[in-house]
């Protein structure tokens, strides 16, 4: 009896692993907790704007940091209700190849726009002038961070909060109010079958690990001949190396639910995070040295070990070829 409850279970989790992911886990276990964290702390962060807007404030900056993170650990999840209504880009508007953030937010302090004192009319403004890398402009920015705070730039930075706290419960209940059904319980118009959800999650994963590599890396390591250490993302509050931490962790979590644990994902992963740990460079200052360079270079080549072991070994047997690319849809 004993051997042949034994083989029940075997086969039992033989058949699961067999069916490929379990998508009702990843959306229980990683994006409603990822998305969830990130309501939450963006409201704390509102309400601490509303209690004190100066950019000195420790409370204000700390809750800032909290939310930033909470973003960080959920912007892999670019598509259904992050993607409605431009919600992602109006939580993270970078790059900003053009520098349209810091003009948008100039614009609205010079004319005094009557949009910051109603929600609804400042959803309006452009992406450039909200978000995350808004907020840091306000909060770490010597142009917008003068130490006699004139009303009106607090109340620019308040309406930035609200805004972000607006978003961020707005992907929430869309994720809870529906789209989580969608994604466990296929059969619908969105996905008709369990692989074609597990397939979004694969291609938000390789996108996150693209744009690490490619985006987050890349720009600040320019070239050679000419580093650009000033494109690194959230360079001002210094968080460019914490958000390619904060990403890989994430990720590494959805790669073990995606691929049950696969042994090599786990261990490039680890590699990795490894590299990024013993980085001291918190903005990427150091990329203008050849040591400093090559350090942040090796993490990027880390990462890309990550990205094709997944296109070799994960996707194939998710229907996805090896030569997928997630940003361009190759």
């Amino acid at each position: 009896m004993r051997n042949l409850l034994l083989t029940v279970f075997l086969v039992a989790a033989w058949s699961a692993k067999a069916d490929g992911p379990d998508v009702a886990a990843i959306v229980e276990r990683h994006v409603l907790p990822g998305y969830q964290a990130l309501a939450q702390e963006t409201a704390d962060l509102e309400m601490r704007a509303s209690e004190d807007c100066s950019p000195k404030s420790p409370a204000l900056i700390d809750a800032y940091h909290d939310a930033f993170d909470a973003w960080i650990n959920v912007s892999h999840l670019r598509f259904g209700p992050s993607e409605q209504d431009d919600r992602a880009f109006a939580l993270a508007f970078w790059p900003d190849p053009r520098g349209s953030t810091p003009k948008v937010l100039a614009e609205l302090i010079r004319n005094d726009d009557p949009s910051v004192s109603n929600p609804e009319d400042f959803a309006a403004v452009s992406v450039a002038g909200r978000g995350f890398y808004a907020l840091e402009f306000l909060l770490y920015e010597p142009q917008f961070t003068d130490p006699d705070v004139s009303e009106y730039s607090c109340a620019l930075l308040r309406a930035v909060a609200i805004d972000i706290a607006r978003n961020a419960a707005a992907i929430l209940q869309d994720w809870e109010g529906g789209y989580a059904q969608l994604m466990s319980g296929p059969g619908n118009d969105i996905y008709r079958t369990s692989t074609e959800a597990a397939q979004q999650f694969f291609t938000a994963l390789s996108t996150g690990l693209e744009f690490t590599s490619d985006t987050r890396l890349a720009r600040p390591l320019g070239t050679f001949d000419r580093p650009r250490p000033n494109r690194a993302e959230a360079r001002r509050s210094e968080r460019s190396l914490r958000h390619v931490m904060l990403s890989l962790s994430s990720t590494k979590a959805l790669a073990g639910l995606i691929s049950m644990e696969n042994a090599d994902v786990e261990a490039a992963f680890d590699s990795a995070i490894a590299r990024a740990t013993e980085l001291d460079d918190p903005s990427f200052a150091n990329v203008d040295n050849p040591q400093g360079r090559l350090r942040v270079e090796a993490l990027q080549q880390n990462i890309n070990v990550i990205r094709n072991i997944l296109a070799q070994q994960i996707g194939p047997s998710l229907g996805i070829a090896a030569g997928f690319n997630a940003l361009d849809g190759d």
